[in-house]
This record gives C-alpha cells, structure tokens and sequence, in this order.
C-alpha cells in the first residue's frame, strides 16, 4: 500500500512538526538529571517541540551518512533520556526499524532475541556496546553508534551523528502503511520473548484510539512511568516527564520522587503498572492534580483500585486498559464501574476489563491450542461462555518476526464481504461476554489447569483467597497431565505475617475454597516465600517457573 503523492507519510513521527509549528515553545519532554538539595532529581534536561523536531530530524539525516535508512533494523539499547526519544523519533522519521528489547530479561533469552531480529544497526549505551562484545549481542550489525562522549566500541558517537546532519533540513521518510515500524518484544512471561511486528498503519492507529478512548487533549503533562508508551506522548501534544525511578522495577519506586515530579510539574496523567499503582496507593498521599491515571499490564488488584480512588480528586478518571503488546487497546474499564465488578470478581466471575475500544471486533472463540488458519475453522461462543479472546482492528499486528511458528498458532485470517481479508489476533487469554457487553479476563490460556473435572482458570480462583487478610496473593498451577492435572494453590503470605501462621491459615483457606462450587475441590496448598515475576511489569506471576516448583514439593 502506497500513499498517493500529494498524502502525508504513514509515520507517527509526521506529528512533530505540525505541532513544533503549533506550539514550538511547548517542553515535549523533562528527564531527571543530576540531583540537588535533598537528593531530588533536578530534572535539567528538557526538549521543546521546536528542539525535539529539529534535533531528531538532524540526527536521521546524520543516521542515513551511517547507512541507517528506511529499513534498516536497528536495535536501541539507551536509557529513559532526552537521547532515547531524538534517537527514536529520527528512526521514525528515517523510515527505519527500531528494535527494543526489555535490557532485564534473562541474558539467553536476550541474546537469542537479538539473533532473531538480525539487525543491520546497534545503538546503546556505552555498557549495551560492553556486553554486545562480551556476550556476542547482534553479531549482525555492521553500524555501531554510542551515546557515550568516545567512539569506543562504536564507529561513531550519537553527537558525531547529529552534528553530521545538523544542516540537512527537514527528514521524513515517504513510509507507507504497511511498512515496518518497529519490532517490540513481548516481556516473555510465558516463554522467550517474541518481536512483535509493528506496521506504520498500527502505531498511527494506536495515537487515534489512545486519543479517543481516553479523550487526551494537546496541552496536558503525563508522568509515563513505562518509557516506550511516553512515545506516544509527543504525538498527542502532551509534555512527558520521564520519573525518577528504575522502570525495570516499578515496584520498587519510591513514592516520594514520584510525588515531587507530579507536584513541580502539575502534572495531569499517569501511567503505570499495577504494581507501581500499589506503591503509590500503600504511600498513601493524594494527587490532587491528577485528571487521568491508566494502568495496564495485568489486572489491577481490588485494593489497589480503591486505595487510588480514594487519594484521586472525585472527578478523575483511573482507567484500566486490556491489551498485549500485539494488540493494544483492546477494552477498556473505568474505576467506578470495575469497582461495582468486585464483589462478583471475589466470587469467582474472573475481572471486568470493560468494553472493546471502537472499532476493534472482540469474539470468543472454543478454547484450542492448535493453529486455526482461517476464520471458517473457529467455533465462535455465545455470551457468558469462557473460551479463548480473539481481536480483529487496526492494532492488530499481523506476524512476529522470525517466528513462524508462534504466527501461526496467534493469527487466523478472516475473509470479510466483498472480498478483503483480516487478521485476528488470539490474545492468548480465557475470557466471556457478559450480557452488557462487557468483556471478563479468566486468564491466561496457558495457565488453565485441566483437571478431571473440567477446566480451572486463574483469575477465577484466585480472587476467592486472596480475600484472605493474611494472604498477600495467590497463585494457582496444576501439576501432572493435562486432563488429570491436579490444582495446586501456592500462596505468598502479606508482609509481616509468622511463617508460623501458616498451618492455621492453610486451613482457612480450604474453608474458603469450600464455599464455592469451583474451588472446593482445591485441596493442595504450598506456601512460597515470594512469587516470580516478569521484568516489564513487575505483576504477572511467573506461573510457569511455580508449576514447576509446585511438582518438586
């Protein structure tokens, strides 16, 4: 698919200098930098629109000297910083293939990630370059380019680079829809990570429907405590403040620095995992200047949710999106309403994540893990029968990269009246209808313990302990063979609480268990002294690595 002459690039990047011409004196972005009195962040690092504009078009007219153009994979290892977004907006606007890799994944899992992205171009860290060499990290790049202040290890620096396309002018690359933008990995929680493969079309889809959903208006401040979706924040207009913290660790954030960028910026939106939600949420403080929080990446705890609405002003909003990194957004939920959902998430009716976000096609279908190539093999379910959430629209992507096999068991092409056809994506997660409408996540497909007695999903179990006051959260696998697996619930007790405890709430939890149809047959219960997790979010369970536990006890 090509635009016609006279149309606008295909590109996300095409927003930057219409709005540099709108509004050149609007800071794009703030980034901490060196630190002051007390210790904070002095955040002396900032882009305006007019800067961040001129800046990454020198620097992908300065990357095309080096022989990065359209097409050329390049794998970007820089931290949250003022060169992280030049460095991904000139990649845009050169028509080339950014490929991001969470840094924290296991180093194996790492290396083969970046031998099947085969990239032609590596940007990093003067450490990235340290370990590419060491540990023989994309052996395919012929270009090298560090942002550290000396070539080393690198043919040329990214200051180098800019300043080599300082006079160049204006850069966009003629993309088309269809074009590769970018190749994002999945966090690899249920497995090796795997290189999402993003067209132009779904990245300008994503800023339309993000807009919409949400109603983000130009001229708002967004604290995105998960750097890649701060991408999005210059294309909607909005002034990005990168926090204070480890966004491989949003667990661990301190509360504290969070609260001093939101207070000295004002800003007005959050985003952030669930587990940077309950740090914010156990601190306790209000935020009386936040208008709209969103969390995503894992279905956000009931006492999360109400501890956030409590310190938010009453008319904020605090939305909770479901989607994948193949598809996002799916359906989203707004506080109020998931609130009204508790009492049948506590009973075992899974978690409301709302209703498919316009114009995404949300269908049901029977539960397999065999490939199903078209749409004519799928057995579709009516409401309120769980089976597998599939996902056709325009964020839908199509393949992973170099990875046939997983596209195959993840797409099904569907023929539309008329002729045309669409991939549907299978989100690789359990779920039904409501008569409303609305959608419930059970969990993960993979996750699904197959007992004798039929099928038992996660986010139908679990919720019923984790009532519990001494249970931080639970986490259910099954062990044998699927079919006559038998559930097992492995438990992390709250802080604070004896090991000693635990034979009498053992036997708490069984009486819990006892009380609904579904859970009563549960009768094996381990104690773990704290759950896996996955490095992007800090919030979904490692189930795979507890089963396996689960076995050995």
């Amino acid at each position: 698919m090509t635009p016609a002459p006279d149309a606008s690039p295909c590109n996300i990047a095409a927003a930057l200098p219409r709005l540099a011409a709108a509004q050149p004196g609007q800071v794009a972005l703030r980034c901490p930098g060196g630190r002051g009195a007390g210790g904070r962040a002095r955040y002396d690092q900032a882009l305006t629109y007019t800067q961040l504009d001129a800046r990454s078009d020198a620097i992908a007219a300065g990357l095309a000297r080096h022989g990065v153009a359209r097409g050329t994979r390049t794998v970007v290892m820089v931290r949250p910083s003022p060169e992280f977004f030049l460095l991904m907006f000139a990649l845009f606007k050169a028509g080339a293939v950014p490929v991001l890799v969470d840094p924290g994944i296991d180093k194996r899992a790492l290396r083969q990630c970046l031998g099947e992205a085969d990239a032609e171009a590596f940007i990093g860290i003067p450490l990235a370059h340290a370990a590419r060499v060491a540990l023989g990290w994309a052996r395919s790049a012929r270009v090298r380019i560090t942002t550290g202040a000396r070539p080393w290890l690198a043919g040329a620096t990214l200051a180098q680079v800019e300043t080599a396309g300082a006079d160049a002018g204006p850069q966009l690359a003629a993309t088309a829809p269809d074009d590769v933008a970018a190749i994002l990995f999945t966090s690899g929680s249920t497995g090796v990570p795997k290189g999402v493969v993003y067209r132009h079309r779904h990245l300008v889809a994503q800023v339309d429907m993000l807009r919409t959903a949400f109603g983000i208006e130009p001229g708002g401040v967004d604290l995105p405590t998960f750097p890649p979706f701060a991408l999005f924040d210059p294309a909607l207009g909005l002034t990005s403040v990168i926090p204070d913290m480890d966004p491989t660790r949003p667990a661990r954030a301190d509360p504290r620095r969070l609260h001093d960028a939101i207070e000295r910026f004002g800003v007005d939106q959050l985003f952030g995992s669930p587990a940077l939600m309950a740090v914010l949420a156990a601190h306790g403080q209000p935020l009386p200047t936040l208008r709209r929080v969103t969390s995503a990446g894992a279905p956000v705890p009931a006492d999360v949710v109400a501890g956030m609405r409590d310190l938010l002003p009453a008319d904020a909003s605090f939305w909770t999106p479901y989607g994948a990194t193949e598809c996002l957004p799916v359906a989203v939920i707004e506080a109020r309403e998931l609130q009204a959902t508790r009492a049948a998430t506590e009973s075992g009716a899974g978690t409301c994540v709302g209703r498919a976000v316009a114009p995404n096609a949300v269908r049901i279908i029977a539960i397999s893990d065999d490939a199903l190539p078209t749409w004519a093999e799928v057995e579709e379910l009516p409401a309120g029968q769980v089976g597998e959430i599939t996902v056709a629209g325009p964020t839908a992507t199509d393949t992973y990269f170099n990875r046939h096999a997983q596209t195959r068991l993840a797409k099904i092409v569907e023929c539309l009246p008329g002729g045309d056809q669409r991939v549907v994506h299978r989100m690789g997660d359990v779920g039904y209808v409501d008569g409303e409408g609305r959608l419930w996540f059970c969990g993960r497909k993979s996750h699904r313990v197959e007992t004798a007695a039929g099928p038992l999903y996660t986010e139908q179990v679990e919720p019923v302990f984790n009532l519990h006051p001494d249970v931080r959260r639970t986490a259910l696998v099954g062990t044998g063979d699927r079919g006559a697996q038998r559930p097992v619930l492995c438990v992390e007790l709250a802080a604070g609480v004896p090991r000693g405890q635990w034979p009498r709430i053992e036997a708490e939890l069984r009486a819990l268990g006892r009380g609904h149809v579904h859970t009563g047959a549960i009768d094996h219960f381990l104690r773990h002294p704290g759950f896996p997790v996955d490095i992007r979010h800090n919030a979904k369970i490692g189930r795979e690595k507890l089963a396996v536990w689960a076995t050995r006890q």
